[in-house]
């Protein structure tokens, strides 16, 4: 906490020196220099003191801001578990942490919140794709399984190394805005990837929550209703699968530092921001789209349901929305306690 007020303290002083012109201020940040040497965000800064854009300094500060807002909400929520544990000991904690050397980058993907395009563009940092265009490169070969290394596959002195060295990243979303896009593609939709999703869950969900289903629905499960799969989640034998599995238990943001949050609301800019920070200038992250479909049919979704389930649902998904500042307010017209 105390290197981010630190980092805040020193943005706020080189805005001013931007929009002033204090030239006879400059000669200081040499020393200035030495204090953002000592944080743990090895790339994040590097630039600070070299760029006097107005725009840069205010974009470093979206990102402390938010590692402040986590930190405080670990701090205040998580006292009573033990969230400091040597964490090399619990390989599987590691899995999606995706490595590369070549950068020094550690990105923890999370499904529905453009981790395609990331693998992509992962593969290209790497050198695992002859091209420069994230698109060209079909989705299942960014999702096959071992083809990025995961920091899980180093050893237990190499992951502590990269976790202290390597700036760390992953890319959030509102908690129900997530879990409502893993439902409309996963089960909602007939994607031929969706088949899997509709046979493993689906069936199983219309046949223990749905009165007097149909036969075609109990062999194919694929017409689950939103109604069903909430109910499904918040159950006593709902399974969390990665895409609906809460951000905080696939990248244990209290337990690992990362040195920037991205967001999906402001996924263009943080994306653009990264792949600048590691001097790739002629990688381009795909544009997403200006409005996403599921944000608008949220509230059509959520009306559908009780509101004990919602008041479940929200429980399930409370740390995603107390570590990333997301509410409830802005999609259903009211807020949880």
């Amino acid at each position: 906490m105390t290197n981010i007020w630190q980092m805040k303290i020193i943005l706020f002083i080189l805005l001013i020196i931007c929009t002033t012109s204090m030239i006879f201020f400059i000669g200081n940040l040499s020393q200035l220099e030495s204090i953002a040497d000592r944080t743990l965000q090895p790339l994040v800064y590097r630039h600070l003191f070299s760029n006097d854009s107005n725009q840069i300094l205010l974009t470093r500060m979206v990102y402390l801001d938010r590692q402040e807002h986590l930190q405080k909400m670990c701090h205040s929520y998580m006292q009573d578990i033990k969230h400091q544990t040597n964490l090399t000991k619990y390989r599987e904690m590691y899995d999606h942490l995706l490595v590369d050397q070549k950068h020094r980058l550690l990105y923890c993907y999370v499904p529905k919140v453009a981790c395609t395009n990331w693998k992509r563009v992962f593969m290209i940092l790497i050198g695992l794709a002859n091209t420069t265009d994230p698109l060209k490169i079909p989705a299942s070969a960014a999702h096959q399984k071992d083809v990025i290394t995961r920091l899980s596959n180093y050893s237990s002195m190499e992951i502590d190394s990269i976790l202290h060295t390597f700036t760390k990243f992953l890319f959030v979303r509102h908690p129900f805005e997530r879990l409502l896009s893993a439902y409309r593609n996963k089960l909602e939709q007939h994607y031929q990837s969706s088949k899997y999703f509709q046979s493993r869950f689906g069936r199983h969900i219309i046949k223990h929550y749905r009165q007097n289903p149909s036969n075609e629905s109990l062999t194919k499960g694929d017409d689950v209703t939103f109604k069903e799969f909430a109910t499904y989640l918040v159950g006593q034998e709902g399974v969390l699968n990665e895409h609906w599995r809460p951000i905080y238990d696939l990248c244990h943001p209290c337990s690992i530092n990362y040195d920037i949050i991205g967001k999906y609301e402001t996924l263009d800019q943080d994306s653009e921001f990264i792949l600048k920070q590691v001097g790739e200038k002629g990688i381009s992250f795909p544009r997403a789209p200006k409005s996403s479909s599921t944000t608008s049919k949220l509230r059509k979704y959520f009306d559908s349901l009780q509101q004990d389930i919602i008041r479940q649902l929200y429980n399930v998904y409370i740390m995603d929305f107390k570590l990333f500042g997301y509410n409830l307010q802005e999609f259903l017209g009211y807020e949880m306690g």
